[in-house]
């Protein structure tokens, strides 16, 4: 597989519907959607864009990864820690085991990578 180009990736369409997030928290249930892109090379990282509505919800994944956002905004609150506010133009990095909350307050995207576990 060659090089792929995503034009203007913070409003591309056709992003699939991946259904609701697995882990909701509260009535309004977060939907997600996405675009998995295969990377020759790279063993059994994922990564592709992620776009996500409205809603509350405990982090999914005990992977690392390293996240840009293109559009949206939310808070972050670690376990334990304090809440961080996330908005386009920031860049995640996230070691593996995070858990915590997102609060998605405006239909986020974002181009992520995420690393296979240890």
């Amino acid at each position: 597989m060659g090089i792929r180009i995503i034009k203007q990736s913070a409003g591309a369409e056709g992003l699939a519907a991946q259904g609701p997030v697995g882990r909701p928290l509260g009535e309004a249930v977060a939907q997600m959607s996405g675009i998995d892109v295969a990377l020759a090379g790279a063993g059994g990282n994922d990564s592709g864009i992620w776009e996500c509505t409205p809603g509350r919800f405990r982090r999914q994944i005990d992977n690392a990864e390293v996240m840009h956002i293109l559009a949206g905004a939310c808070t972050f609150t670690p376990e334990g820690g304090e809440p961080l506010r996330i908005a386009a133009g920031d860049t995640l990095f996230f070691p593996s085991h995070t858990v915590g909350v997102w609060e998605i307050t405006e239909t986020l995207r974002k181009v992520y990578v995420v690393f296979a576990l240890d």
